[in-house]
């Protein structure tokens, strides 16, 4: 599942192209949804990456017994690797497969097989790779392999630098992902078959990703259809302060933060502030932390004044308190 902030972060990214390069709100939906979908792509490839690796393995082990003067070691290899109860179940699962296939996963071409196969190299020296050959074999046992497998891979520069130009966003959000799919893993055990439910990372057949992305679909819809609102809030607080001088990207997240105080009333204003000074620190200048918190501070009281901030639930900010900070 995908954080709302991570969400709240796709959101900015899109209302940010949106205002460099202007489309209506239709296009401007569909390129999040696209969006979306594409790091779907991304933790599946990073996934099949994994098998594909033991795969590769395989081959090498197989292509060791055929050399001119092969070692007793590669006569009568440890298939420990290719045998490995996790990965052979992953590789069989129906979820596993269907969503290689959505991503059009293909691993074909010589630059992948060099990639691989100098992996493949490398990892043997690792003293993990001699430490698991030599352990007892188990399905626990080959998970916790296969966890140190992909941290290895995902780490891997050649592979990383192969899979993040296919999409604009992905070499930013390569890591998130990443975890992501190592925390799933985790939570799979020796049931694992054909038809357990591997989750993508946004899956709408799970009730909390398919609100999720609501949430940030409407956000994003509610931030684009504000225009110049917030530049206008944002010159009646100025104080020594010119609006020219203000980054660009602090005038963005402060409309995603009127859209989302004003629009979704579940949400505390003392969420949306904290996530807003959190994605100043992501995506703008050093000093924009401070802005951002000192000004939607401001924001909130006028919105409230104005009736246009009717909140519910817990971590709600106490007016009083911020009329008293602002004095």
């Amino acid at each position: 599942m995908l954080s709302r902030h991570f969400l709240r972060s796709k959101v900015l990214q899109i209302v940010y192209a949106v205002h460099a390069d202007p489309v209506d709100l239709a296009v401007a939906e569909n390129n999040f949804k696209h969006c979306i979908s594409r790091f779907n792509d991304l933790g599946t490839i990073q996934l099949s990456s994994m098998v594909h690796f033991v795969e590769v393995a395989d081959s090498m082990i197989n292509e060791a017994k055929h050399k001119y003067l092969p070692t007793e070691a590669e006569l009568n290899p440890n298939r420990r690797l290719p045998n490995n109860l996790f990965i052979q179940k992953l590789a069989q699962n129906y979820d596993y497969r269907q969503h290689c296939k959505d991503a059009n996963v293909n691993w074909g071409g010589v630059e992948y097989d060099e990639v691989f196969r100098q992996a493949y190299v490398n990892f043997v020296k690792l003293p993990d790779y001699a430490e698991y050959l030599a352990t007892e074999q188990t399905f626990e046992a080959d998970q916790q392999f296969i966890l140190k497998l992909f941290k290895f891979l995902m780490n891997h520069e050649m592979l990383r630098e192969l899979i993040c130009p296919q999409s604009l966003m992905w070499e930013d959000d390569f890591d998130q992902i990443a975890q992501y799919n190592f925390m799933m893993m985790k939570t799979l055990d020796e049931t694992l078959d054909e038809a357990t439910v591997i989750p993508l990372m946004h899956d709408d057949r799970f009730e909390k990703d398919v609100e999720a992305f609501e949430f940030a679909r409407q956000l994003l819809l509610f931030t684009l259809r504000r225009g110049n609102e917030v530049e206008e809030m944002i010159r009646r607080h100025l104080r020594g302060w010119e609006f020219e001088r203000i980054a660009g990207m602090d005038v963005l997240l402060l409309n995603m933060a009127v859209a989302e105080l004003t629009e979704f009333p579940s949400i505390p204003e003392r969420v949306t502030v904290d996530e807003y000074i959190e994605l100043s620190k992501e995506f703008s200048t050093e000093r924009s932390k401070l802005f951002i918190n000192g000004i939607l501070d401001k924001f909130i009281i006028e919105l409230r004044s104005a009736g246009r901030i009717n909140k519910s639930g817990r971590g709600l900010i106490d007016p009083t308190m911020l009329e008293e900070g602002n004095k």
